[in-house]
């Protein structure tokens, strides 16, 4: 089951690149008593995903949180060390924080899978973007098929 505006976001931990090597995200850390602009691609280093989608949110991390957002990250079904160097090429460090769902743990757990095997990429996340606020589902924005819309940072800020 896909989730929806008011649910809350389940409680599954991502992993992110510290000073020290790779160390878990929980649910706490990210998500409790803030408000977070969340947005998934299917791939890092893909060409959507590097040209526009996380691009959109670098270059307007500040217009989020004039808008009340206090953390942007960027989520893919991507190892720790590949969301990390994504990172540094697309230089978010600072503005967009870089979360890797490994396993699709959270993706699965959102009902937001996207089978990526005819492309050689297995079963990645779909793209779309969500507000969570305090844990729970304030703004969701699914794409149809291949598309880059309703997903992007100017959509986002145009709901805030």
């Amino acid at each position: 089951m896909t989730i929806i505006v008011g649910d809350r976001i389940p409680n599954v931990n991502f992993t992110t690149m510290s000073e020290e090597g790779p160390k878990p995200v929980g649910y706490a850390d990210l998500f409790e008593g803030k408000r977070v602009a969340l947005f998934a691609v299917p791939g890092a280093f893909t060409p959507t995903c590097s040209l526009q989608h996380l691009p959109g949110f670098v270059e307007k991390a500040d217009e989020l949180t004039n808008k009340g957002i206090d953390t942007v990250a960027c989520m893919a079904v991507n190892d720790v060390f590949v969301m990390d160097a994504w990172g540094k090429s697309q230089n978010a460090e600072g503005k967009v924080l870089m979360l890797s769902d490994g396993n699709g743990e959270f993706t699965s757990a959102l009902g937001l899978e996207l089978d990526a095997s005819g492309f050689g990429m297995g079963t990645r996340s779909q793209r779309f973007s969500i507000v969570v606020n305090d844990g729970e589902v304030e703004i969701l924005n699914i794409e149809d098929g291949g598309e880059f819309k309703v997903s992007s940072c100017d959509y986002m800020i145009d709901q805030l």
